[in-house]
């Protein structure tokens, strides 16, 4: 009896992640259609090439954000998972703003304020070799200072019982 419950949980869990990543979704596909197949969307920005780019943020619970990119003529060129760290790495500090953070890496899971430094914390959760944060850190006038990976706290508390 334990198999085939464990089975059927399987066999449904699969399903129902079928559309959670975008994998079943085609390119040409409307964003209508990528909607109902990957759930509510986090944010709506315009692409560097005038298409709309839909994000589907799993955070603060998952660890991945994903960008549907679409054409100018609405229909879908492609699906990306953007918390990875070369992404992050694309982050210049000095240089990058929050604009272009949002549109390398997507919506913030948590955005932190820190008067007395004058920055601005923007953390996402993500998953590498182990749990991690991303952070961002911005100064007042709106300037990336600095960005970096930590491993989730948790985690490293695990790993050193």
């Amino acid at each position: 009896m334990r198999r085939i419950i464990a089975v059927a949980v399987v066999l449904l869990g699969g399903g129902c992640a079928s559309g959670y990543d975008g994998s079943d979704v085609a390119p040409g596909a409307s964003q209508a259609e990528v909607e109902k197949k990957m759930g509510a969307v986090a944010a709506r920005t315009k692409g560097a090439d005038g298409g709309d780019v839909l994000w589907f943020s799993r955070q603060p619970s998952g660890r991945v954000i994903y960008a549907a990119r679409f054409g100018k003529d609405g229909k879908l060129t492609g699906i990306e998972q953007t918390l990875t760290r070369e992404n992050l790495q694309r982050i210049e500090p000095g240089k990058s703003r929050g604009d272009d953070v949002r549109a390398i890496l997507g919506p913030p899971w948590r955005i932190d304020e820190f008067p007395r430094m004058q920055r601005e914390a923007w953390t996402y959760n993500a998953q590498g070799m182990n749990p991690a944060q991303f952070i961002v850190q911005f100064s007042h006038d709106g300037i990336v200072r600095e960005r970096f990976q930590i491993d989730e706290p948790e985690f490293v508390r695990g790993m050193a019982m």
